[in-house]
């Protein structure tokens, strides 16, 4: 209750719950290793751990009323060290390492990637009042994996990609954050339960891709790509209202 000291089962749960999200950092050192020994399927299994630990820890910390009773602590600045390098330092690392880049412009373009996610951290609106992710969010683990283990483009082609999504976490575009965004929910959640399968059966088959498994990437690649056209152009909520 308000204004009672935690007892001691409920402090050793919150530590538990801070030890757990804090544990993401040891997935991410391990996708780096991985990464280092140019293993990518590995170094994606350990990033969709990481993604996994930082999907379920708020919904602990919420149920086991974390930050009530443990104040002194945040959960929320753990969690930034360890998505920064869940998001973007370790993913450009994978992509640099990956050899998908020009030579030439390799080193520069992942050095613009970690300065831009940098600055995109320090947005005061990241996040939009109506729940999306304003510009392309610091999400360059995706992108590793799309470029390293589902398409084989042309280094150009993989140079021109990261320029775009460089530049678009500076443009005022509605990006879905699927457990929080309204309009299309379903669809959204759904979407993204397709791409989980996707992601884990493309790794498991590593370094062979069904073409089953291909299409679903694309699939919710495609998907997610038009709804932040369609929500940027403030069409899925004017869609949401006339549903309702």
């Amino acid at each position: 209750m308000a204004g009672t000291h935690p007892s001691w089962a409920e402090q050793v749960k919150a530590w538990g719950v801070h030890l757990f999200t804090a544990s993401g950092i040891v997935t991410v050192f391990l996708a780096l290793l991985a990464g280092a020994r140019q293993d990518f399927p590995e170094a994606m299994w350990w990033l969709l751990a990481a993604q996994f630990i930082d999907g379920v820890d708020g919904t602990l910390a919420r149920y086991f009323r974390v930050a009530e009773v443990l104040p002194e602590m945040s959960g929320k600045s753990i969690d930034f060290v360890i998505d920064f390098a869940a998001y973007a330092i370790v993913p450009a690392f994978l992509i640099y390492q990956a050899g998908v880049l020009p030579e030439h412009l390799s080193l520069w373009l992942i050095a613009l990637v970690l300065v831009a996610s940098a600055l995109y951290y320090g947005k005061s609106g990241m996040i939009s009042a109506d729940l999306y992710f304003v510009g392309f969010p610091v999400m360059w683990n995706m992108a590793a994996y799309f470029l390293i283990m589902v398409f084989s483009w042309p280094e150009a082609w993989n140079a021109a990609v990261v320029a775009l999504l460089i530049v678009l976490q500076f443009v005022p575009i509605k990006f879905a954050y699927p457990s929080r965004t309204r309009e299309w929910r379903a669809g959204n959640l759904l979407m993204s339960a397709l791409m989980v399968v996707a992601v884990v059966a493309t790794l498991w088959h590593a370094p062979q891709l069904p073409s089953i498994w291909f299409w679903a990437n694309v699939a919710g690649l495609a998907y997610f790509a038009v709804f932040a056209a369609v929500a940027s152009l403030g069409l899925a909520g004017a869609r949401g209202r006339e549903n309702n």
